[in-house]
């Protein structure tokens, strides 16, 4: 399906309302591929028993509200401000080396030096799992966004589909290996959930927990590289954090989401059949006004993203730190190549370098009007 073939939702009320009317509005379909997977794609994934049961983002009812319970315990405010140390001293460090880099000339990509190493770091803390190298983890979760949020042909649905059979081969043997353990995925097996059930929930939530995090730094970086005041006002902790909210509010990582009527229904006044398909714009069109917040970028009500406090952390201490270690960067390389899936969105790259070497009056002072492109 591509995004027209949903009824979309943007005025802020309207989500809302269906995110809260959880009978008639189920998410089923939030993480079924857009576009149905051909049959040599689905015998690759079959030969790993890959299977994804509603568990959390797709569950309904008591068995979502039970998982919930379990997963936000592992997420709760004191846990995440206590990983905050944490992140400033990998932050401070990272940034500090990219200075380095910078001062000698080079131009460097913040994505690949700041965003990408943070958050999976922090989630394998938080939640007491491994991870696999970073590279290899950034390739399986990137492929596993575009065969189920993109549009890709027969032959890349292939392709996609043997990483992804990667990615869950490794996460069963993960799951495996953490019966008796008080990780999440231990705390998961000691509460009754099944092997399939683990890593249909690992498979997204490793997704979640690092992947969306970096792509939301990249766009904070992005953005605010290219507007020398904000990047100056982010030397203070307060601008950093207001800066995050506002690229949350009109330019989030996760900027739509997915609902399917369970029975005729009527939304915003619009009469839908059961079945009908629904795309909920979460960011984008609709900032908080006062731009003390962020509206609905993390959803609402009972599925409300469990991350979300993480996530603003995460992005709020990288820019502070970046911009304090690094007051001579600029946006550098032109327009970077994004990330354009039907629920995901954020520049690949952050280029920067020094002021005052060559090519730095490039996107000097492009700003940060031209935020809110949705795919």
């Amino acid at each position: 399906m591509s995004g027209d073939d949903y009824h979309r939702v943007r005025e802020p009320r309207a989500v809302r309302d269906v995110l809260e009317r959880t009978g008639e509005f189920e998410p089923t379909n939030a993480l079924t591929a857009v576009v149905p997977l051909v049959p040599e794609a689905l015998r690759v994934l079959a030969r790993v028993g890959f299977s994804l049961p509603p568990v959390l983002a797709s569950a309904t009812g008591e068995a979502h509200l039970r998982v919930r319970r379990l997963v936000a315990g592992f997420f709760s405010p004191g846990k995440v401000s206590a990983v905050a140390p944490a992140v400033r001293a990998l932050a401070a460090e990272r940034a500090a080396a990219v200075g380095e880099r910078l001062s000698a000339g080079e131009q460097v990509d913040l994505a690949a030096e700041l965003a990408a190493p943070i958050p999976p770091t922090i989630m394998a803390e938080l939640t007491g799992t491994d991870c696999p190298d970073l590279d290899t983890l950034k390739r399986w979760s990137q492929d596993s966004l575009e065969l189920f949020w993109g549009w890709p042909g027969e032959a890349r649905q292939v392709e996609l589909a043997r990483s992804a059979a990667e990615f869950y081969a490794w996460l069963r043997s993960s799951v495996r290996a953490s019966r008796g353990g008080d990780s999440l995925f231990g705390v998961l097996h000691a509460g009754g959930l099944g092997e399939r059930e683990i890593c249909s929930l690992g498979y997204f939530l490793v997704i979640a927990g690092q992947e969306t995090t970096a792509l939301l730094i990249n766009t904070v970086l992005y953005r605010s590289l290219r507007d020398r005041d904000a990047w100056a006002a982010c030397r203070e902790m307060d601008a950093a954090r207001a800066q995050v909210r506002a690229v949350i509010a009109t330019e989030s990582s996760v900027h739509t989401w997915r609902r399917r009527a369970v029975t005729d229904a009527v939304v915003d006044g619009v009469a839908l059949p059961a079945g009908a398909e629904i795309l909920l714009e979460l960011s984008g069109h609709h900032p908080v006004p006062d731009g003390s917040g962020y509206g609905l970028a993390f959803g609402h009500g009972v599925h409300r993203c469990l991350g979300a406090r993480l996530a603003e952390l995460e992005a709020g201490i990288v820019l502070h730190e970046a911009a304090r270690a690094l007051p001579d960067a600029i946006g550098s390389g032109g327009t970077p190549p994004w990330l354009r899936l039907l629920s995901f969105q954020a520049p690949l790259a952050v280029e920067a370098r020094a002021q005052g070497h060559d090519g730095d009056r490039e996107h000097a002072s492009a700003g940060a009007g031209t935020a809110g492109v949705c795919a």
